[in-house]
């Protein structure tokens, strides 16, 4: 999993453009990061259970859900070469 620490030159980046401390560019990648690595599963699982905490019921939850995956990226699975190139060449 990649860190704010493979990103030296973005986190002196933003602590001159935001005027940020190191501590607080770092955890901006991170939490940057940590977004785009969730995955399908993980988000749904994810926001399920926050929307259950605001008293929202199965079928609202559902839909709001299904609304929301179209707007987000998710990681790509791991894909072995063969996987690859059965993509390529069908």
């Amino acid at each position: 999993m990649e860190t704010a620490s493979t990103y030296e030159d973005l986190v002196g980046h933003l602590e001159r453009t935001l005027g940020v401390g190191r501590p607080a560019a770092i955890r901006v990648i991170d939490e940057v990061l940590a977004y785009f690595q969730e995955t399908a599963d993980e988000f749904i699982r994810r926001r399920h259970g926050e929307l259950q905490a605001e008293s929202q019921r199965n079928d609202q939850i559902f839909d709001q859900i299904v609304a929301e995956l179209g707007q987000r990226r998710f990681t790509a699975p791991a894909l072995s070469k063969r996987q690859i190139r059965r993509l390529v060449y069908g």
